[in-house]
């Protein structure tokens, strides 16, 4: 068993390759801000008990962005998570106290990006965007489709909490999806890899890709996104909306009207007579 926490950061690093499906980026990013904290913590270690004191960590950034420190003490508590999970290692962490970010949302995709996306993708990253626009679904939630959950003109989504919900499939979704059960043989999951189904990090890493190669930066949440705004924006209720995207409150899609409300405006300031007075 690792006895440093560099041996323990390396080890860690591998697990999110290998077993976590992290995309190198990713990994990347976890390790340069791992090995910032390394630089300035406290780590002691007897047996199996450890205590790990990253406050030097923290005042040396302190005069960052908050959403800087923010992924910073992520990266610290999923690595801390490993230690205590895969080795098993009882730690104490001082000095990690959370700060509050505040809440933005994220900028729908334009519709027009997403259709020249669809038009250079593969047919897999096809199926892989339209069934996150195309129903608004979660990057976790697709990732565990199984072929049992397709029947006919619905879907079954198993979502937070364990959650399920019935989603009706378009015609363009029913003809891609059977075109893409023909042509790649999937055997339990929609999305798999030698039978193996394919992880959340390694389905964001290929839908990442496809925009990218055209030049637009793009999320997984970002077409989750884009759903329930184009829906919103084409008149459909927001109670309908809630209910797609499986919130358990209406309060959680009422963000979404936040978009509506600023094109209104938008809308009305061009309109409006007094705009064009001089």
């Amino acid at each position: 068993m690792p006895t440093s926490l560099e041996s323990y950061q390396e080890a860690f690093l591998l697990y999110l390759a290998d077993i976590r499906g992290y995309s190198p980026h990713t990994i990347k990013s976890y390790k340069g801000r791992l090995n910032s904290m390394r630089e300035c913590s406290h780590f002691h270690q007897e047996g199996n008990t450890a205590r790990l004191d990253i406050t030097p960590f923290r005042l040396a950034i302190a005069h960052k962005h908050k959403r800087t420190i923010a992924a910073a003490l992520c990266a610290v508590g999923s690595f801390v998570r490993y230690l205590q999970e895969q080795q098993k290692l009882s730690i104490e962490l001082i000095g990690a106290q959370k700060i509050k970010v505040p809440q933005t949302l994220p900028k729908p995709i334009e519709e027009s990006y997403i259709q020249e996306v669809l038009q250079h993708a593969s047919l897999e990253s096809r199926l892989l965007i339209t069934m996150l626009y195309g129903l608004g679904l979660r990057i976790s939630e697709l990732s565990h489709v199984k072929l049992e959950d397709i029947r006919g003109e619905w879907i079954s989504v198993r979502g937070k909490g364990d959650k399920l919900r019935e989603l009706p499939l378009l015609p363009p979704i029913i003809q891609l999806i059977e075109l893409y059960r023909t042509t790649a043989l999937p055997k339990c999951y929609l999305f798999e890899k030698r039978g193996v189904r394919r992880k959340s990090a390694q389905l964001r890493y290929q839908l990442t890709q496809c925009f990218k190669a055209l030049g637009i930066e793009a999320t997984p949440h970002q077409l989750r996104h884009s759903f329930a705004s184009h829906l919103l924006n084409n008149g459909a209720r927001i109670s309908d909306i809630s209910e797609l995207l499986g919130h358990a409150t209406m309060a959680s899609t009422q963000v979404y009207t936040k978009l509506e409300s600023s094109k209104k405006l938008q809308a009305y300031r061009q309109a409006h007579p007094l705009n064009h007075l001089h």
